[in-house]
């Protein structure tokens, strides 16, 4: 297969896969500013927008006309699917719109809803555009490369369909002039069932990219995942018209029975094979890769942006902590306490306290003293050693929980944490996150000390287990529900959950393998437990016990400037709105 990936950007950016189709050097570009432009240029382009912001980097020359950090493909949905639950919260609260983001107050004025909105519609632009230029194209190449396409065409249509219920829809087909049209519920979704389903025998089989030559393309796995995903929520999609669950634990047993695919499970380094999926090296090491489908690329040199990995690596941070992996903390993001309780019902997760004479006193013991003699701040390495004296550390919090997944922070690092607060405007307000890692397994050095290398898991092997338990459980079928499960919780070296269970213990599941992943506010309101008073967390609905809020914020608004702007989308606004 001809390779295509080794692609230079404008400016320092370069594609998300620089590791891949190496024997070309092409310059990406954006077809609505060029007035000519290479298809292979374009190929490039369309997956590169997973993972950057604009043509220049980190920023300079965005593809949206907003503040470019903010207007990244990851950052946009995870901030939709994310910040509204009983995840996370954002600690700057007067930035734009996020009280109203993670209170679940928004409107169809809000500017964080339209980021998102625009972020999609841009994408498929440029996916569009290939497929239209590329249409006489039919080599086995670019029968891939096609398919390839009009499956990240898919995974952009899914996002809208989970995020606004519907779409402003078009395909290569429409005229570019043409204004979108709304295509919605059940129509999107037979729409996706019907593309995913056409594009399996065109692109590459299972497997073929999940290695260090070509990681990070679409081959059948992603596919198969996405489909099972869109499967398992037909009626809230279709609005109950549709119930393919079969069909989802149809696409989620081919994908445990291929053979290609594996759970991380190997230790190493010091970090289990959970943590490694999130370590820098996961685009190299095969134990991680085993068991990614499809990352977001990413590389501290090449791929710089507010968007990506470093949003997730920046945001979880704040000076002070050991194992930053990043000299640039933002101290934004921090765990709600439903997160933790996820992992410490009882509230008893390790914890630092304000205890100054034990600070004193071990700095005294070990001669932790500035040149007058006088005690000093600690060094890092000395503060990791405080940390495990006063059993606080991310160690001691997962020795505690008895699960590799709780990779949590509450040491003494940066200041000293509260479980749960009143207020929402500091990032001590909660027990940071430190699942994403700017580390190696292998310890090696990262390529940069500010941008991190760690590709973000899109898709994984994980979610067809998860997937299809789901499935058995809403079947009646517990038992083997709880094997598939117990399979994901006997790699995380987690105690196997038994019957009887409940639907709170399959959402809890998800919350635990999946959390911070950028898709709990899909898996909520499956459940019936987005909106409404079935399960009430830490400022839902902007109160520190959380309160009802009404079923019209299941979905987001069409954006109003849309509404203004394409006559055929005002008489679709979501209701409520």
């Amino acid at each position: 297969m001809r390779k295509i990936y080794k692609t230079i950007f404008l400016g320092v950016a370069a594609l998300a896969m620089t590791s891949c189709w190496n024997d070309l050097d092409i310059e990406s570009i954006d077809p609505q500013s060029s007035p000519t432009f290479d298809d292979m240029q374009l190929l490039a382009k369309a997956y590169s927008t997973l993972g950057l912001t604009g043509q220049q980097g980190p920023a300079g020359k965005g593809d949206i006309s907003s503040d470019e950090g903010e207007s990244g493909f990851y950052r946009t949905t995870f901030n939709l699917e994310v910040l509204p639950t009983d995840e996370c919260n954002w600690a700057w609260q007067t930035d734009t719109d996020i009280p109203q983001i993670t209170g679940i107050s928004w409107s169809s004025s809000s500017q964080r809803t339209q980021w998102c909105y625009q972020r999609l519609g841009f994408d498929i632009v440029l996916f569009n555009t290939y497929l239209k230029e590329t249409a006489g194209q039919n080599s086995e190449d670019y029968k891939h490369y096609r398919a390839e396409v009009r499956f990240l065409r898919a995974l952009h249509y899914w996002y809208f369909l989970d995020l606004w219920h519907k779409a402003p829809f078009k395909d290569e087909n429409d005229e570019a002039t043409a204004l979108p049209r709304p295509k919605e519920g059940k129509d999107l979704y037979n729409w996706l069932d019907t593309e995913l389903t056409a594009i399996e025998s065109e692109l590459a089989p299972v497997g073929t990219f999940n290695n260090t030559t070509n990681f990070g393309r679409v081959d059948q796995g992603a596919a198969w995942l996405l489909h099972a995903r869109l499967a398992l929520n037909s009626a809230i999609y279709s609005d109950g018209a549709i119930n393919d669950l079969d069909k989802a634990k149809t696409y989620a047993t081919k994908l445990i029975d291929s053979n290609k695919y594996k759970l991380a499970s190997t230790e190493k380094g010091g970090y289990s094979g959970y943590a490694q999926l999130f370590l820098a090296d996961n685009d190299e090491n095969p134990e991680a890769m085993q068991e990614i489908i499809l990352p977001i690329r990413q590389d501290g040199i090449n791929t710089r942006c507010y968007s990506g990995a470093n949003y997730l690596v920046s945001s979880t941070r704040i000076a002070g902590m050991p194992y930053t992996g990043t000299n640039n903390c933002w101290s934004c993001n921090y765990a709600r306490p439903n997160l933790v309780e996820k992992f410490f019902p009882e509230d008893n997760i390790p914890m630092a306290k304000d205890d100054q004479t034990a600070i004193d006193n071990y700095k005294k013991q070990h001669n932790i003293l500035d040149e007058e003699g006088e005690l000093r701040d600690f060094t890092e390495e000395e503060l990791i050693a405080f940390d495990e004296h006063m059993k606080v550390s991310t160690k001691d919090i997962l020795k505690a929980a008895g699960d590799d997944r709780a990779l949590f922070y509450a040491g003494y690092g940066g200041g000293i944490r509260k479980l749960r607060t009143d207020k929402l405007n500091n990032f001590l307000d909660g027990i940071s996150v430190v699942k994403f890692q700017n580390y190696r397994s292998d310890g090696g050095a990262t390529k940069d000390p500010q941008w991190p290398d760690m590709d973000i898991p899109l898709l994984r092997f994980a979610e067809a287990y998860l997937i299809r338990a789901e499935v058995y459980y809403r079947n009646g079928d517990e038992v083997n529900a709880l094997k598939d499960i117990n399979v994901l919780r006997n790699r995380a070296n987690a105690a196997e959950l038994v019957s009887p269970i409940t639907d709170n213990d399959i959402l809890d599941e998800w919350c635990r393998e999946f959390y911070m992943e950028g898709r709990r506010r899909s898996d909520l309101n499956r459940f019936g437990q987005f909106t409404g008073k079935t399960y009430l967390w830490a400022w839902k609905g902007g109160v520190p016990n959380g309160q009802t809020v009404d079923s019209h914020f299941q979905y987001y608004p069409i954006p109003q400037d849309d509404i203004n702007n394409n006559e055929y989308m005002r008489p679709s606004q979501n209701p409520g709105y």
